[in-house]
């Protein structure tokens, strides 16, 4: 994210503001999240208004004293420069803390100046109001791997806790308390294991660099095959006779994760000199919203019940839809799936959803005349055609993989053992 929109402001100025309280909304490229001040203060001056965009790092708005003079001549550039001896009292709200990518990679400001350096060794995060001072993607890793906010140092602004601060915490500090279980019961099935780092070998540089002067980019191959759908269709009856509700999409999301734990081969991602082989199987959806397209990504996919995944693909869907999913809730995955089955596409060719080494595009499911035992009969058929990353798989590693997937579809018994 290089520059955010400012949609809605949360207060005008003049309002009394707090320390973590959200006071403006910001539009990025894939969903809208809340701005939180860094101080307490009042909401002087408002730099840029409804509708306007900010470079990241660029400041949007004063806090400081009642009656506090800004001289909007010293309005600090959008890099984060080191302050002089003697600050100005008023405090800029930074369009930067809504980056949802990166923490800053040196220490953020302190009170006195939102621009200043942060003191050499990180103050413990201060609870302002029975709040930590930590940021929204913080708090989301925190709470993934069951780190306890209040017992880690803040080294962002006014001692508050960011991403950096988190993973030292996980190395440095394993006898952190865990806390309860979130609302999927991901963290009572233990720890996510971490990405595996793994050498390139000679031969996939060069079939990396080969391919990738014929395709620039993500060099793509791509295969089909049809699956018999008969079975996977009367689970879907038969969960909606226990009053359950879960769609074909539902069926397909579990079964490519159980596909892609039992072959994990296809579970690996190209990063340059390295291939990252990951140990965690999270399937993206993807979701057509008004402007574009969307994937949210479903954790632990593979560990999930049926009714599980479908309660929350709805959930990340509808929020897509509204714009309101959170950075870490639409970043990683291991695959994407994307259907068009619904709007009556038989198949289709995907792009590959970066860094996913693979996409998965469904088509319908019709009825269609087979031979099966050299007699004709009708059968609910579904085409997939996968979309692979020729630089760190090959065309028969896919092929493996759908026969593995196409397996589990026609035998749904398969997903609980």
């Amino acid at each position: 994210m290089k520059e955010g929109k400012i949609t809605r402001w949360l207060k005008k100025e003049g309002d009394k503001i707090s320390s973590g309280m959200a006071i403006a909304e910001c539009e990025t490229d894939k969903s809208n999240l809340e701005i939180e001040a860094y101080d307490d203060g009042v909401l002087l001056k408002i730099l840029v208004p409804e509708g306007g965009a900010a470079p990241v790092g660029a400041p949007i708005a004063y806090i400081g004293k009642p009656g506090e003079k800004i001289d909007l001549a010293a309005v600090p550039a959008p890099k984060v420069a080191p302050a002089p001896k003697a600050a100005p009292a008023a405090v800029p709200a930074v369009a930067g803390a809504l980056e949802p990518q990166a923490e800053p990679t040196a220490p953020m400001p302190s009170r006195s100046a939102v621009m200043a350096a942060a003191k050499a060794a990180p103050a413990p995060a201060v609870e302002v109001g029975g709040r930590l001072r930590a940021s929204p993607l913080a708090r989301a890793i925190a709470k993934d791997q069951g780190v306890d906010l209040a017992s880690v140092a803040g080294s962002g602004p006014s001692g508050r806790i960011v991403r950096r601060d988190i993973e030292q915490a996980m190395k440095g500090a394993p006898a952190a308390a865990a806390k309860p279980a979130a609302a999927f019961p991901r963290a009572a099935r233990g720890g996510r294991p971490e990405p595996e780092l793994l050498p390139v070998s000679g031969m996939r540089k060069v079939i990396a660099q080969r391919l990738g002067e014929v395709k620039p980019g993500v060099p793509h191959f791509y295969l089909t095959v049809d699956v018999e759908m008969d079975e996977a269709m009367a689970v879907k009856e038969q969960a909606k006779a226990l009053e359950t509700k879960v769609s074909v999409n539902d069926v397909i999301v579990k079964a490519t994760a159980v596909a892609l734990r039992r072959f994990p081969r296809l579970n690996q991602q190209f990063a340059g000199d390295k291939i990252v082989q990951l140990h965690t199987v999270d399937v993206g959806v993807a979701v057509a919203i008004e402007d574009g397209l969307i994937t949210p990504v479903v954790k632990d996919a593979d560990q999930k019940g049926l009714a599980e995944i479908s309660a929350e693909v709805r959930d990340l869907a509808e929020r897509a839809r509204r714009k309101a999913l959170k950075p870490e809730e639409y970043s990683g995955g291991s695959i994407t799936i994307s259907n068009l089955g619904m709007f009556g596409i038989d198949s289709f060719i995907g792009v590959i959803n970066p860094p996913h080494a693979a996409l998965i595009a469904v088509g319908a499911v019709q009825p269609k005349a087979v031979v099966r035992d050299g007699q004709i009969v009708i059968r609910q058929m579904m085409s997939l055609t996968l979309s692979g990353d020729h630089r760190v798989i090959d065309g028969a590693v896919g092929a493996q993989y759908l026969q593995v997937l196409k397996g589990v579809l026609e035998h749904p018994l398969r997903m609980l053992f």
